[in-house]
């Protein structure tokens, strides 16, 4: 799938969530409609395995994580910026979701959790925080974050 053709995937994605809380419910919605096994599902975690195999996603690395923003915030995506992160039984660095922040969790080896989830999707509320920990192996996950706010906490 080209980066075009994943723009516009998300974008449909995101059309359906536009204006929705973040909260328990759009969570569950997410899972019972676009959760694991579904058609979207699929085809974003197959777009997403190209895009890493074709250098699009996840250019960077840092601290045994490959990451990347690949589309900032703006009006044709809703106002959501969409990163993704390969990881393997790791936590990241601990961070505030200003806005909220929905993840879609892509085993790729092992049973792989995120945050102790398995594959489906993951809904933070406006103000939550965490440290993103991948275990029991590796995982892709796609991060949409309304406004592209994230909020790195500082290490004295």
């Amino acid at each position: 799938m080209s980066k075009q053709a994943f723009h516009q995937r998300l974008a449909d994605l995101t059309a359906q969530i536009a204006g929705r809380p973040l909260d328990e419910a759009l969570d569950r919605w997410l899972n019972s409609t676009h959760g694991a096994g579904s058609a979207t599902f699929d085809s974003l975690k197959q777009a997403c395995i190209e895009g890493v195999a074709e250098g699009w996603l996840c250019d960077r690395e840092g601290g045994g994580i490959r990451y990347g923003r690949v589309f900032k915030a703006e009006d044709a995506l809703h106002r959501f910026s969409v990163d993704v992160v390969d990881m393997q039984d790791i936590a990241g660095p601990h961070h505030t979701h200003p806005n909220g922040e929905i993840d879609l969790i892509m085993p790729l080896e092992g049973d792989a959790t995120f945050d102790g989830r398995p594959a489906g999707w993951c809904v933070y509320a406006a103000g939550t925080s965490h440290r993103p920990t991948v275990a029991q192996g590796r995982a892709l996950v796609l991060y949409l974050l309304p406004e592209g706010q994230i909020q790195f906490t500082k290490t004295p």
